[in-house]
């Protein structure tokens, strides 16, 4: 191999690497603002993860309906605004991603798929755990990785009690 072909190579493989950690970082700073959402949340910063024609959509039987599609970044924007309320609809909300996979393959196109739990205490006082497979299709758009699709699948949802207990921790002194 020519050594400017080995070159290129390994510029598109380290592109491939780099592309992937900000897609990572992309995702988590989502699922960081999304565990935020109140009246202080920056909507902009949130609704600019998004590519100007995104697609924000709940798929399977429940999700299909309860959350719908949502096209353009304006009205996923205004959606997520939703939540941004006072008092703050979450009192707590914490998502957890697994089972990551992530795969560039165009110079500006990526897939990728987690596994999410999402533990949420609402205003009310109740409690829900939710597990959800997520499908993401991601593009370089405005000179960063931006979501471009956004498909969220619930696995299982149930109530629970109070996650958040004001009991000591059993800590060994």
């Amino acid at each position: 191999m020519p050594a400017s072909a080995y070159v290129r190579a390994l510029e598109a493989r380290l592109d491939r690497l780099e592309s992937a950690a900000a897609i990572r970082a992309c995702l988590n700073r989502y699922m960081v603002l999304c565990d935020q959402l109140d009246a202080r949340t920056p909507l902009d910063e949130l609704a600019g993860l998004f590519t100007a024609d995104a697609v924000w959509e709940g798929v399977g039987e429940k999700y299909r309906d309860t959350f719908g599609r949502l096209t353009g970044r304006e009205a996923i924007r205004e959606m997520l605004a939703g939540y941004t309320v006072a008092p703050p609809h979450f009192a707590l909300n914490v998502h957890f991603l697994t089972s990551e996979t992530i795969d560039v393959h165009a110079p500006d196109a990526a897939a990728g798929s987690w596994v999410m739990l999402q533990t949420s205490t609402f205003a009310s006082g109740a409690s829900h755990l939710n597990a959800a497979r997520l499908a993401i299709d991601f593009a370089r758009a405005e000179g960063r990785w931006r979501i471009a699709h956004f498909r969220t699948e619930n696995l299982f949802s149930r109530p629970v009690d109070a996650w958040n207990a004001t009991a000591a921790l059993p800590v060994l002194r």
